[in-house]
């Protein structure tokens, strides 16, 4: 005879970053508190090397249960390596998901490792719930991957209404694509930012000046060599002396761990007007965007989340090139004086009116209730229809 716990609807997450964790949390939360639902923790990549900050333990810091841990990174930084971890990834995925049995899975966004996650339940027949499909990011292979998982995926949460009709443009039924907004808006509305003080406290590291925040992630679709890119982004800091920067790890991308000794040493050689540091959790991290100059960098957090904070983006080349983005996102080339001039721009707040609000189009805070409502009402058929845009006319 089943109990209640047994007729409970098992929802599997998956998160392999330390940046869609943060945007899962508040989703996470709520799964969790739940008495209908029971959470599946399912944790991979970058979470689990000490390299890239071991990130994991601030999921369990954070209360939550880890049910799975899926080893897949490879002690490389090419592209053999990335592909090399991805079929570590589905070899590690099918026994977690035979294990745990979910009745649906949860995948933000477009790593190479949720595409490993994806592709398995698939094959499984697990029903995904995609987030943040529909986006176009033309200077990564994370554009591919995204529209991949679209088409593994079973219902879909998009961020924007333009991003859910381009799910439907991918052949997805418009019943099953919805636009809730930007998850890791919530955070907003939900959690408790740190003044400054608690802030420098926190990350052992005095604020005493105004500050930058900087994340450079590889651009994988280019000829663009990080390298070169983020040595023309710290000759452009050295231009802003008064100003102190707090600059966070890149992603376990190919290129990516060529970076991290440039970023290292500089801030080895500016002791107290430079924090490198690898992840500052997703309410340390916005706690200090909202306090912060600018964002400066190539992350989707400057084109999604800080916009929401009337902080200006300076968004360098081409990785997030075809995102919606509010007027506050600045473009720059991937050189020393572009950066150097949108950052001046950003610093004067020239582009805007003066007490002017910046309208973010990524919604107001309230996602995780509706993806919430999207596990609960899930009624899965095995066999997906292709939705033909030329058919319906």
């Amino acid at each position: 005879m089943n109990n209640h716990y047994n007729l409970k609807k098992k929802v599997s997450v998956f998160t392999g970053t330390r940046a869609e964790y943060g945007l899962l949390f508040w989703l996470l939360k709520d799964i969790q508190s739940d008495t209908d639902l029971e959470l599946q923790l399912l944790v991979s990549g970058m979470h689990l090397s000490p390299e890239f900050g071991e990130t994991y333990k601030q999921i369990e810091a954070d209360g939550f249960n880890i049910d799975e841990k899926i080893e897949i990174l490879l002690s490389s930084d090419s592209a053999v390596g990335t592909a090399k971890s991805m079929g570590l990834g589905v070899l590690g995925f099918a026994d977690a998901l035979a294990r745990l049995k979910p009745d649906v899975l949860v995948i933000l966004g477009d790593r190479f490792e949720a595409l490993a996650a994806a592709q398995t339940a698939m094959i499984m027949r697990i029903p995904i719930i995609h987030l943040h499909g529909g986006e176009i990011t033309e200077g990564a292979y994370d554009d591919a991957i995204r529209h991949a998982i679209t088409k593994l995926s079973y219902l879909h949460g998009t961020s924007t209404e333009e991003y859910r009709q381009r799910v439907i443009q991918l052949g997805e039924s418009p019943s099953r694509v919805k636009n809730v907004g930007a998850i890791g808006l919530d955070h907003l509305k939900r959690s408790t930012f740190m003044d400054l003080d608690k802030l420098s406290k926190s990350l052992d590291f005095t604020i005493k000046k105004p500050f930058f925040i900087v994340t450079y992630h590889p651009v994988t679709l280019c000829d663009e060599t990080p390298e070169h890119s983020f040595q023309e982004l710290l000759g452009a800091l050295d231009e802003f002396p008064e100003h102190q920067v707090i600059l966070t790890y890149p992603n376990a991308d190919d290129g990516g761990r060529r970076i991290i000794p440039m970023l290292e040493e500089y801030a080895t050689n500016n002791p107290n007007r430079v924090l490198a540091i690898t992840s500052l959790g997703q309410v340390r991290y916005l706690s200090a965007v909202s306090h912060a100059d600018a964002v400066i960098g190539n992350s989707s957090s400057g084109i999604i989340e800080v916009p929401a904070f009337d902080v200006p983006t300076v968004n360098i080349g081409i990785r997030q090139k075809g995102r919606l983005a509010a007027k506050s996102v600045l473009n720059a080339e991937p050189n020393q004086t572009s950066i150097s001039a949108v950052i001046k721009v950003a610093l004067n707040r020239s582009y805007k009116s003066i007490g002017e609000q910046v309208h973010n189009p990524y919604g107001q805070g309230d996602t995780s209730g509706q993806v919430l409502k999207m596990i609960k009402t899930l009624h899965f058929e095995k066999s997906k229809t292709f939705f033909d845009l030329n058919l319906q006319k």
